[in-house]
């Protein structure tokens, strides 16, 4: 199931490793979307925005996890990419001890925390109680999203972007009827949508590691391979950690601008939950691009190809751009309608907010294109560190926005603080990921 992107066309390559990793991107977020039309349907309009009223932190911890993964994977694409399996299967065992060790301090930490977490949000009283209950069993399952994460990561590094999918695709199925089941049937409310979303990554994770042990021999670790190295320890922090940050750095401009939204009252909470969802699901090709092209960039590093990472960016902007002006015009005529999933038609003043924050955001989602393919594939030339400082421009635009024009222009501050954190981010990356390349290219050239 491996596959050396090494040889052949840069651009077939990296989309037919990206169709895979989309549709199950789509699939996830097909279930979000479910998810939030069986809160908001069953329960009513403020489970819903009990739900949505943690989004911002949920993406600073969920995020954390998926960064930090993504940066283990690193390495070990770069030594598939160089055919040094022994240090390969060396940089996996590294990364499953260090993520069992983020997992128990994250985990502890944000239970605890979770109550001052919702009150740092300004979370209104009458969600309250819906907010807590669903976001203190998410934080319970980080291990299990680290777990799947870090194994996915693994999977894709060498080329298999199949075998995650599958797994999935299964998880999003169970995770439907688990949600049913437990809202239903249970009547456990919010909780019961956080129980169903835990179980099935728990799923997912643990099938992933069964089959990497039983079908997968390149990824088998031996015994002498279980052993750690000062160095190599070292090393994968250095990829990891900043990866991780630099998702919730960005988060925590996003949990200022969920906080100024929340002070706006529950109508405006639940209008930006609807329009978030469509928006990560309009997102989800973004990912699946920029990931495709950091992992090519990756194992074409090892290989010492940089001609191969040059074509393959510039292929992967181009594409990114193109996809980003198509849902950004759908996005900006047809979001009304798209809102509908989620909120009944008498909810006139909730469907005008989420239909007024798609519109904006419509006008600029090109950059994404951009900005996604230039930041991850920064990250997968080994350059993690720089990647951080993207994040922190996200950071302070969002901040800007919600702390100096949301208190004068409310609701439409909202609207445009995801594009000028886009676009600030872009004006950094662009020229970074330009030197990057040029610095491994000198490398390459002239080794030490």
């Amino acid at each position: 199931m491996t596959k050396s992107m090494t040889e052949g066309k840069p651009l077939p390559l990296i989309m037919q490793f990206a169709v895979p990793l989309l549709i199950g991107n789509l699939l996830q977020q097909t279930y979000n979307i479910i998810d939030a039309a069986i809160v908001g349907r069953m329960l009513g309009a403020e489970a819903l925005a009990g739900v949505g009223a943690s989004s911002s932190v949920q993406f600073l911890v969920l995020g954390f996890c998926i960064g930090i993964c993504c940066g283990f994977g690193i390495p070990v694409a770069r030594s598939f990419g160089a055919r040094d399996y022994e240090k390969m299967r060396s940089d996996i065992f590294h990364g499953m001890v260090l993520s069992g060790i983020v997992a128990v301090v994250l985990t502890i930490s944000c239970v605890f925390l979770c109550p001052q977490i919702l009150q740092l949000l300004s979370t209104p009283e009458d969600i309250y109680g819906n907010a807590y209950s669903y976001l203190v069993i998410i934080f319970m399952g980080i291990p299990f999203n680290l777990l799947y994460n870090l194994l996915a990561g693994i999977f894709r590094s060498v080329g298999d972007s199949r075998t995650p999918f599958i797994f999935l695709a299964f998880s999003t199925v169970l995770n439907i009827g688990l949600d049913l089941f437990c809202i239903i049937v249970l009547h456990l409310g919010c909780a019961g949508a956080a129980i169903a979303t835990v179980t099935s990554q728990a799923v997912s994770g643990i099938l992933c590691y069964v089959y990497m042990r039983k079908k997968m021999p390149i990824l088998k670790l031996e015994r002498q391979e279980c052993r750690l190295d000062g160095s190599t320890v070292r090393m994968m922090l250095a990829m990891g950690i900043p990866m991780g940050l630099q998702y919730s750095i960005t988060a925590i401009g996003s949990m200022v601008m969920q906080s100024a939204n929340n002070g706006l009252g529950s109508v405006y909470v639940s209008g930006f939950t609807a329009g978030m969802r469509i928006k990560q699901f309009a997102m989800c090709p973004f990912d699946a691009l920029a990931t495709g092209v950091s992992v090519f960039s990756s194992q074409n590093l090892g290989a010492g190809k940089m001609k191969r990472i040059k074509s393959g960016i510039r292929q992967g902007v181009g594409i990114g751009v193109l996809y980003g002006t198509v849902a950004g015009l759908v996005i900006i005529f047809f979001g009304r309608t798209l809102s509908l999933m989620f909120v009944s038609g008498k909810d006139v003043a909730i469907l005008d907010a989420s239909a007024k924050y798609l519109r904006c955001m419509g006008y600029f989602f090109w950059s994404l294109g951009i900005l996604n393919v230039c930041r991850m594939c920064t990250q997968g030339l080994g350059f993690s560190g720089r990647v951080i400082f993207s994040g922190l421009a996200e950071m302070v635009a969002r901040i800007v926005v919600s702390l100096c024009f949301v208190p004068v222009f409310g609701f439409t501050a909202i609207c445009f603080a995801d594009q000028a954190a886009w676009l600030s981010a872009c004006v950094y990356i662009v020229p970074v990921c330009l030197y990057c390349v040029r610095k491994c290219e000198k490398k390459l050239q002239h080794p030490e």
